[in-house]
């Protein structure tokens, strides 16, 4: 019967086990020095050589010579112990006998004397599946066992062992073997089987293994039952399934000119290829892995594990690329492997993934936008704002000069001014209330008594807001967009508001009873609004009593009622940020808006 060639070629030595070297030599001091402890634990990956090492310390402590740290694979108790018939040394696997019976009749027999050894070996394969009861039965027996018995305990998983048992045994840490001795056991192999095989192609196979030993050759077993005596690299990546050199090209390509529809035929293929997404996604990662560290360490690093033909490949691609964009591709793809891993719709997922890496390499560092941010804000402002805001102030001192004015000249020339009989009647009225021109004459801003607009300056009756501008016929706008889209309830509550907009920012003052209905269908209304201010609007509800509210605590449009003069100061510092070509441009980029202004002078 054919034997594979993980077991035809297991080592029998210390000197033949791959890698390990910090273990192979304590193990043979220990030996030397006759310092051999009763109880080990061996840790570590898959096939590494945890339990090819505890056959081969049985061998040296129970050889004809021993306990020799160089034992003779050629004597006859070596040579039982490789075939798992040595009397003297028990092979127990914990996944099928980890009840405490099975530890109970363990520990009966250790209580009796080798058969023809000089130890009894007891090695436990798979020791994490032993059950904490089981454990516990063992301590007492593992703490103080007889001269005659050496435990050693196997697993990959020592997390899962009891402290208790860790700390009656010497641990042992196996890792997993580098990538060129894994290449130069296999090149060994080959030589032995009579195997031609590429230098590429022994990398692959090695790659495949993951830095164990046990996999490669599983690996090789199967390339050499699938290609005959010769093996090539082309070959051997088809059979294992590692993504072909063209499509990378493909990816990166799409990613470098932006282009979805190109990575969308990448994810149709693969498809119709029968590729297996995560697997393929796992073969990416390492594809951009090698990319980003040679981009850091050099096209030449060590570090890298691929062909001479990837490297060449990745040196035509590494000045298409920033250290920051193959850093962000790597987490996309990481992502990617994670939510493939459950999921159910998983070309929907790739394709999703594939697309994420085009779109992610539109983006600009921050740094970068803030400093053309920075560049355009230095600019000088063409249009302050806070003279518009204070216009109301110099308006409020003049009707006090103005008021008494108007009744004197119709009087003197009541014979020849017959053609202005109407702006003589509204006159009388002003006159008799002097008192009460300071507060809400405001209207009467400008009153010479020779302009024929002095004539309507008793309208006193209007708040002290600016005077009306193209800006307040911006709510007939939005009521004609409203009342397409069958808002009726919205439409009435802005018929009974006044609406205003500056760039993006659309204020809406309105009464306490319409505020609600405004704030229930603020989505609707910016959905309205978006059209009309050509982006994301910044929407604003002031009730009349100056309280704002607005999504996400909006700027408050007036200051607490004991300080008077502190809402005209915050209306312009309001109007002053807003009006900055910095911030601005700001808005416009990322569609935000500003929620808060602070005025650092008073910050202390």
């Amino acid at each position: 019967m054919y034997q594979v060639i993980a077991r035809k070629y297991r080592p029998q030595t210390f000197d033949e086990v791959v890698g390990q070297a910090h273990i192979k030599q304590t193990l043979r001091n220990a030996i030397d020095q006759q310092r051999t402890a009763h109880g080990y634990i061996f840790s570590g990956p898959r096939g590494t050589g945890k339990t090819t090492m505890a056959r081969i310390l049985a061998m040296a402590l129970n050889c004809e010579d021993g306990p020799s740290s160089a034992p003779d694979p050629q004597s006859p108790v070596c040579q039982e112990i490789a075939a798992g018939a040595a009397l003297d040394v028990v092979e127990i696997d914990a996944a099928s006998n980890r009840r405490i019976d099975d530890i109970r009749e363990l520990r009966e027999s250790v209580k009796f004397r080798p058969v023809r050894d000089r130890y009894k070996v007891f090695i436990i394969d798979e020791a994490h599946q032993i059950t904490s009861d089981a454990f516990n039965a063992l301590l007492k027996t593992l703490e103080e066992p007889p001269d005659w018995t050496v435990f050693v305990f196997c697993t990959t998983e020592p997390q899962a062992i009891p402290a208790t048992i860790v700390s009656r045994c010497q641990s042992f840490a196996f890792r997993t073997v580098d990538l060129p001795e894994v290449l130069g056991h296999l090149q060994k192999i080959c030589a032995k089987e009579s195997i031609e095989a590429d230098d590429d192609a022994l990398l692959a196979i090695a790659l495949a293994g993951d830095g164990s030993i046990r996999d490669s050759l599983s690996t090789l077993d199967q390339a050499i039952a699938a290609c005959g005596r010769r093996l090539e690299v082309q070959e051997v990546r088809d059979l294992l399934g590692a993504i072909p050199s063209e499509m990378t090209d493909r990816i990166l390509s799409a990613i470098r000119d932006t282009d979805p529809a190109a990575m969308i035929a990448v994810a149709d293929d693969l498809v119709r290829e029968g590729r297996h997404p995560q697997h393929f996604c796992g073969e990416l990662i390492r594809q951009f892995r090698n990319l980003m560290v040679m981009k850091v360490a050099g096209a030449e690093s060590k570090l890298v594990a691929a062909t001479t033909h990837e490297r060449a490949a990745a040196d035509t691609w590494l000045k298409e690329y920033s250290n920051e964009d193959l850093v962000r591709y790597v987490q996309i793809l990481l992502a990617l492997y994670q939510d493939l891993q459950n999921a159910t719709q998983q070309r929907f997922r790739l394709e999703i993934g594939l697309l994420k890496l085009v779109y992610a390499g539109r983006l600009r560092p921050i740094e970068e936008v803030l400093s053309g941010l920075a560049s355009k804000g230095a600019k000088p402002r063409s249009a302050p704002a806070p003279k518009a805001t204070r216009a109301p102030k110099a308006a409020s001192a003049a009707p006090v000069q103005a008021a008494p004015q108007p009744p004197a000249p119709p009087a003197a020339t009541g014979a020849t001014a017959a053609p202005d009989p109407a702006p003589a009647t509204p006159a009388p009225p002003a006159a008799p209330t002097p008192s009460a021109a300071p507060s809400n004459a405001e209207p009467a801003a400008k009153p010479p008594s020779d302009s024929p607009a002095a004539a309507n300056a008793p309208k006193a009756d209007s708040k002290p807001d600016p005077p009306p501008s193209a800006e307040d016929e911006f709510g007939p706008q939005v009521i004609d967009v409203l009342q397409e889209s069958d808002a009726a309830f919205l439409v009435d509550a802005l018929r009974a508001s006044r609406v205003t907009r500056k760039e993006r920012v659309v204020t809406i003052r309105t009464s306490d009873e319409w505020e609600t209905m405004i704030e229930l269908n603020r989505t609707t209304l910016e959905a309205a609004l978006f059209g009309l201010v050509g982006g994301r609007p910044d929407v604003r509800i002031v009730r009349d009593d100056g309280e704002s509210s607005g999504e996400g605590g909006s700027e408050t449009q007036s200051a607490p009622p004991a300080r008077p003069s502190a809402p005209d100061d915050e209306n312009e510092l309001h109007q002053r940020a807003l009006s900055d070509p910095g911030v601005l441009e700001f808005q416009n980029r990322f569609e935000g808006k500003v929620t808060k202004v602070l005025d650092l002078r008073n910050q202390s």
